[in-house]
């Protein structure tokens, strides 16, 4: 993320901490998934965001155009190719501009997902090379998804084409399937633990260094936090998913700093969590 919307962001929590707004580390998301970052935080940033024009260099990461673009209705609408292909199964339709509804994405939830093979692949993140990004809204209830497909053109990125999809046909199919469950249903957690799962949290006594740990299904209610379980989303910068034996889930907090990861790992064709850092 650039200075740029650093600054939003920082200017954001400055006027918020003054009322005592902070979200817990295990408030990240609820399991009604509602917001949990305070909404007036978001919307607040949100304002921010549409009343001030988008730096050319936000164009050079993904992530820094993408955040104004979910922001910024008048930018929203410049980015987005019209008349814009909309798929959902069969159905196949253009869009015109007149038609088109503001899309906030996961800006007013205030945080949003990501599902990477290895952490390897969490560095394109940065990668100002990349040329073609999907977003992808997973509706897990659905059991469908709805993709974004953004390309870079003559410097700018542009919106193309949304297309809905089952999320069968999703090459995370097998990990959504499990994640999904696991999100909701505890004692199914506690079944698909490593055991020990690796613990790395923050040290009380020292912001700037980690502690690592061990839990075990025993212990792990303590410390197992709360998942988005209706819907989450995925940006894909570019990778190119296979039908891999892990994966890194990521949520991220917009206006906190917030983060956590979970590291899955397929055994004999079943997932178990490995990791915690939070």
């Amino acid at each position: 993320m650039n200075k740029y919307l650093i600054g939003i962001f920082a200017c954001v929590l400055l006027v918020f901490s003054c009322k005592g707004n902070k979200a817990g580390d295990a408030d990240v998301v609820s399991d009604s998934d509602s917001v949990a970052a305070d909404t007036a935080a978001v919307d607040t940033m949100e304002q921010l965001i549409s009343e001030t024009p988008m730096p050319k260099a936000a164009d050079e990461l993904f992530d820094d155009f993408f955040f104004n673009f979910a922001g910024n209705r008048k930018l929203q609408m410049k980015r987005i190719k019209f008349p814009l292909e909309v798929v959902n199964g069969k159905s196949r339709k253009m869009v015109e501009k007149g038609q088109w509804k503001m899309e906030h994405f996961f800006m007013r939830q205030g945080y949003y997902t990501l599902i990477f093979d290895n952490r390897r692949q969490m560095e394109l993140v940065k990668d100002t090379n990349i040329n073609h990004v999907v977003v992808e809204k997973i509706f897990l209830k659905r059991h469908s998804v709805t993709r974004y497909t953004f390309d870079r053109t003559d410097g700018q990125w542009m919106m193309q084409s949304v297309v809905t999809e089952p999320l069968q046909r999703n090459n995370n199919a097998s990990f959504l399937k499990f994640y999904q469950r696991f999100a909701r249903d505890s004692a199914y957690q506690v079944r698909h633990l490593q055991n020990p799962v690796k613990f790395v949290t923050d040290d009380p006594d020292d912001e700037f260094k980690k502690m690592t740990g061990l839990l075990t299904p025993d212990t792990w209610p303590a410390f197992a936090p709360q998942l988005p379980s209706q819907m989450i989303y995925n940006i894909i910068y570019g990778q190119s998913y296979k039908e891999s034996t892990s994966k890194v889930f990521v949520i991220r907090g917009i206006a906190n700093g917030l983060e956590m990861e979970m590291c899955f790992r397929n055994v004999r064709g079943r997932w178990l969590l490995t990791e915690l850092n939070q």
